[in-house]
């Protein structure tokens, strides 16, 4: 392997298990042994599960963390332009020289046996961060959470369930309650758990689980309580009132995430100046990402556009409830989906907000739904649809139909990632 840059040796360990999804930790454990543990030297640890907002909470946990003057090493997945920015240690992206070596070690002390992708780079994660110095480790759970590979850490400083909403039912279960189960799963005795707002039957498992390990909840609505005010938002816990400048990150939803986020940091002893910087100075990439510059923006140079990654029911209403507060303007979807996904109930709660859908296929993803597929069923949401070739023909077609349009780029980070990489 020596010699070998990140790319090759990443594409390596694609051919490791012929699955991308097996959940299991033992070949986890197995090779982090092989490693010398180095999930046991980590600086203390922020581990956050849940359907929605978690890379956004982890986004503003970070900046307020940084803002107090902590240093913060950060794992999250998927990336979107390149495999770096799943690792950021100590504040920054991970290097290539850096990548390499915690890879090729990984890849020889795996000795060839099976183990999913997603493993073998989570292990490279932790290998990179014990042996950066910083002041606190956040870690975002790839899937579920109770036998997601992040889930390690035997006693880490804080846990965080983001809100749980249907997705990837094939893997951890048909009902809100079996797939709180699974993200309760990083719950650990007598950690504290920050909890964001949930449905009924989520909550109830996530209680079970929290009283069973004796681990203290922080839930919204309970402990702690946020919403807007005016043109700013107010958080209150035991500890007191804050007023806050409303969240950088784009959308009404972002208010619950900037909650969770501010009531980890108030946990962690964190002052308002920083809870303040977490909402202000937050950055994450494809969450209603407004693209100023680039490639697409040029071919469209009068056009509002946006990109989003949400690919779920749940995304999919916040996105709607956030195309509900724009200005009057026509607007437009460009739309490209996994066949994983329920898009009938991704699409119908944008129906409403869009004059038309351009569907396209998801270049070099194999489980790409059809663009024919997606505009079929964005036709039966009521939407009226076409397909395209590409996002720039697309683009190109909403041109010719009004120059001063507003498009949003959706329906896949896969989609989101290639539009990034594309756009410069």
């Amino acid at each position: 392997m020596s010699g070998a840059g990140s790319d090759v040796i990443l594409s390596r360990m694609m051919a490791l298990h012929p699955k991308i999804i097996d959940l299991t930790l033992d070949r986890v454990w197995r090779l982090l042994g092989a490693l010398g543990n180095p999930q046991n030297d980590l600086p203390p640890v922020i581990h956050i599960a849940g359907t929605n907002g978690k890379g956004s909470t982890q986004a503003m946990i970070r900046a307020g963390l940084e803002a107090a003057g902590h240093r913060v090493h950060a794992y999250t997945s998927p990336h979107l332009a390149r495999f770096h920015e799943r690792i950021r240690v100590a504040g920054d992206l991970i290097s290539e020289p850096d990548l390499t070596a915690v890879l090729d070690e990984c890849y020889a002390a795996n000795d060839g046996q099976d183990i999913t992708y997603f493993e073998i780079t989570t292990c490279a994660a932790l290998l990179a961060f014990a042996r950066a110095e910083a002041d606190y480790t956040l870690l975002e759970v790839g899937l579920g959470g109770r036998l997601d590979a992040t889930n390690v850490v035997t006693r880490p400083a804080l846990t965080v369930i983001t809100p749980v909403s249907i997705d990837h039912q094939q893997y951890l279960g048909d009902t809100i309650a079996k797939i709180a189960f699974e993200k309760a799963g990083i719950i650990k005795r007598g950690v504290t758990c920050v909890v964001g707002p949930q449905e009924p039957d989520g909550l109830e498992v996530i209680e079970t689980v929290a009283a069973r390990h004796g681990a203290p909840l922080l839930a919204y609505g309970q402990q702690w309580h946020i919403g807007p005010d005016r043109d700013r938002m107010t958080y209150q816990d035991e500890t007191g009132l804050l007023d806050l400048p409303l969240p950088n990150l784009p959308g009404a939803h972002q208010i619950m995430n900037a909650g969770a986020a501010v009531a980890s940091l108030r946990y962690l002893g964190i002052g308002p100046e920083a809870c303040e910087a977490a909402v202000t100075q937050a950055f994450w990439p494809a969450r209603m990402q407004r693209l100023k510059s680039g490639p697409l923006v040029t071919v469209a140079p009068d056009i509002e556009l946006w990109l989003d990654g949400g690919h779920n029911p749940s995304a999919g209403e916040a996105i709607a409830a956030h195309l509900g507060t724009l200005s009057k303007r026509p607007t437009y979807l460009i739309c490209g989906m996994l066949n994983t996904k329920d898009i009938g109930g991704y699409l119908r709660p944008m129906a409403g907000h869009a004059e038309a859908l351009y569907a396209v296929s998801i270049p070099g993803e194999m489980n790409t739904l059809p663009a024919d597929t997606t505009a079929e069923a964005a036709r039966k949401t009521g939407l009226a649809a076409e397909t395209a070739s590409s996002v720039q023909a697309a683009l190109e077609s909403i041109v010719a139909r009004d120059r001063e349009a507003r498009v949003l780029i959706c329906g896949s980070l896969y989609l989101a990632g290639m539009v990034l990489r594309e756009n410069g």
